[in-house]
């Protein structure tokens, strides 16, 4: 499964490296291309092109569903692990990311109406379908917005 798993990586990081840094591509043809399930490129994408990688993926399904991912130039890759591993984890509270957000503020990264937005979308109200899982997926939006917004 390793094996397959760094087959699809290096297949779409040469992908990436042709289309300078941003590939838009159908999973079925990559599933099709491996002869492997959809699953696995899921796998893939969701282990090895992740944000703290520096990638931004966005996927939609169905018959013409596409994978886009680009790959983000981090250029204080430190300060983005001390963010992303220290800070935001796999799981964030809305008050903890909300002080993350005020620090941003206060360095500057972010501007008071880009903060505000940030924490609307990742409210409570937000995400209150979510229910069990939000501060999962509260921790993965925010390192998805913070993956762009710092780079």
């Amino acid at each position: 499964m390793a094996k397959l798993s760094n087959s699809i990586e290096d297949f779409l990081n040469s992908l990436l490296e042709d289309a300078d840094g941003i590939l838009e591509i159908q999973r079925s043809k990559i599933s099709d291309r491996f002869n492997c399930a959809p699953s696995q490129i899921n796998y893939v994408l969701t282990t090895r092109f992740t944000p703290y990688k520096g990638y931004y993926v966005e996927s939609r399904r169905g018959g013409g569903g596409y994978i886009r991912i680009v790959r983000v130039e981090i250029k204080n890759k430190n300060r983005m692990e001390k963010i992303f591993n220290d800070e935001i984890g796999d799981s964030i509270t809305k008050d903890k990311a909300d002080q993350l957000i005020d620090e941003l503020i206060n360095l500057e990264y972010l501007s008071e109406r880009e903060g505000e937005i940030i924490k609307i979308l990742i409210s409570d109200r937000s995400l209150n379908k979510a229910m069990e899982s939000k501060n999962q997926i509260r921790a993965d939006i925010l390192k998805n917005i913070l993956l762009v917004i710092l780079q």
